[in-house]
């Protein structure tokens, strides 16, 4: 890599400049180990993948971990917030090093930009000629769509105005963040998609594209990448079976199928499932200011219309819709859990909480071989995991599952997985801090890679495979761990009776 001293303003360290030149592009980075493992499920096993293998595009790509701010490039982008003044490691570095004019151009000429909006400002000491402004969404899983679409508009509009100011190579770092509770895997995969698109449309506008990542995001894009800008045909078939179901629209946005307007000859008529549909989602530039008229809003206005209610005109009463019902339909099955009788899965003793680790966070125990998944009535365990986890999840947990001595009847199908997983609100996901995994074999290992890599990449870097109970010890006090004697009788023919195992119950 040519990296070459940029003078700075005085005061301000000299730091070095990168030529993206030297940087490896995504199209020449070796192929995904893993694009053979694929489980077919729903519409995603499809004859052609949505987003074919074009050389072209990967060769304009760069994943690259490092400093935005050494980057010699038309522009690079600062995510900050709508007072411009946001406190985060990437904006820091960004004000800094562009210097004092920089910060000025910010206080008087901008001074503000809203949420999904982008603004523009000249580099000065930086090495880049622009930087280009954006303020990301913070995320609420009651307004999932509005955050869902604002930042796929973030992303939209950096490209958008690159393009107008005929700029042809830009460094983008993640614009989503955890400051703001958005989930790094769903920002990941709105982003890939709309550069994606864009690219398809625009291609000929950019020669570099480098999207600037830390540690935590660059496992997340390696993973993703593959999927939206695939560089072999091994990888476009693989991406098949491991896209998400939603994969946006022609320029990709969110699409929600019961949220466009149908168009019909006679309001009296039947709707059928062929009327043809207007999307709306192109066309909504959404902030989550307004989220807070969309609780006044109702549903479908055919349907109020055909029933005499009184119309709606606002073209997004409808957007938050189904993040409603999620929430809705996760509060009833809470509700359930409390008054349903659950005592034929309670009785079974493979999910329970036992003490606290050595950080004072609850530990939640799963027991695999205790988990009879052909026999048990998957509604009900749902509704006792709920009732279990739900008072745990309001703050920082860790789970431990003992894989020790199971067999493919104690395996949930990963249909089941992923539909837990779904419904199970974004607290369950972020506040878990750790998820044990011990005793596990080859097949464990595989399962959790794929379960983690294609469906669940938030919690990637949080799964730990441990070999003996005696690895437990280092996070959590012995004298906190409550498990069934077979596991420790297990455990001392494998390891041997090198420690004292404490707390076996019968």
């Amino acid at each position: 890599m040519r990296i070459v001293m940029d003078p700075e303003p005085l005061g301000i360290p000299s730091a070095p400049v990168v030529s993206p030149q030297e940087l490896k592009r995504w199209g020449d980075a070796p192929t995904s180990q893993h694009a053979k493992v694929g489980v077919p499920g729903g519409a995603r096993g499809s004859h052609i993948s949505p987003f074919l293998c074009d050389e072209n595009i990967n060769h304009k790509l760069v994943l690259w971990e490092g400093d935005i701010t050494c980057l010699q490039v038309d522009a690079i982008v600062n995510s900050t917030n709508e007072a411009m003044n946001d406190k985060n490691p990437v904006s820091d570095s960004i004000l800094l090093r562009g210097g004092p004019r920089l910060y000025e151009d910010i206080k008087s000429d901008i001074r503000e930009c809203r949420t999904g909006e982008v603004r523009v400002t000249q580099g000065h000491a930086l090495p880049a000629r622009y930087v280009i402004h954006t303020v990301g969404p913070k995320y609420n899983i009651k307004y999932q769509t509005a955050s869902e679409n604002t930042l796929h508009m973030c992303y939209r509009n950096i490209f958008q105005k690159a393009k107008e100011m005929g700029l042809q190579s830009i460094a983008i770092p993640v614009v989503n963040s955890l400051k703001r509770n958005y989930p790094p895997d769903q920002g990941a995969h709105i982003a890939l998609r709309t550069v994606r698109r864009f690219l398809e449309r625009h291609g000929n506008s950019f020669h570099t594209v480098i999207f600037v990542v830390d540690k935590v995001d660059l496992g997340i894009y390696e993973v993703l990448l593959p999927l939206y800008f695939p560089r072999s045909q091994q990888e476009e078939d693989a991406a098949r079976y491991q896209l998400p179901s939603d994969i946006g629209g022609p320029e990709g946005e969110p699409i929600m199928p019961d949220r466009q307007i149908r168009i019909i000859d006679n309001p009296q008529h039947t709707l059928h499932a062929d009327d043809e549909t207007l999307s709306l989602s192109p066309h909504l530039e959404i902030t989550l200011g307004d989220a807070g008229t969309f609780a006044q809003m109702q549903a479908d206005p055919d349907r109020q219309r055909l029933l005499g209610e009184r119309p709606i005109t606002d073209p997004i009463a409808n957007i938050i819709i189904q993040e409603l019902e999620h929430q809705e339909r996760y509060e009833k099955l809470l509700r359930r859990s409390k008054t349903e009788d659950l005592t034929e899965v309670s009785g079974i003793g493979c999910l329970y909480q036992c003490g606290v680790d050595r950080l004072g966070r609850p530990v939640v125990v799963f027991i695999g071989k205790w988990f009879p998944f052909n026999k048990i009535n998957l509604d009900k365990a749902l509704l006792y995991l709920i009732n279990l986890l739900d008072p745990i999840v309001k703050g920082d947990y860790v789970i431990t599952y003992f894989h020790t001595l199971t067999s493919s009847s104690n395996y949930p199908s990963f249909s089941w997985l992923r539909e837990v997983y779904n419904i199970l609100p974004y607290k369950y996901k972020k506040n878990l801090k750790a998820f044990y995994v011990v005793h596990p074999t080859f097949w464990t290992k595989m399962m959790t890679w794929w379960f983690t890599t294609f469906m669940a990449p938030a919690i990637k870097q949080k799964v730990h495979s441990l070999p003996g109970v005696e690895y437990l010890y280092s996070v959590m006090s012995p004298d906190q761990l409550e498990i069934p004697a077979f596991i420790t009788e297990y455990d001392m023919t494998i390891n041997g009776l090198r420690y004292f195992q404490p707390g076996a119950t019968t």
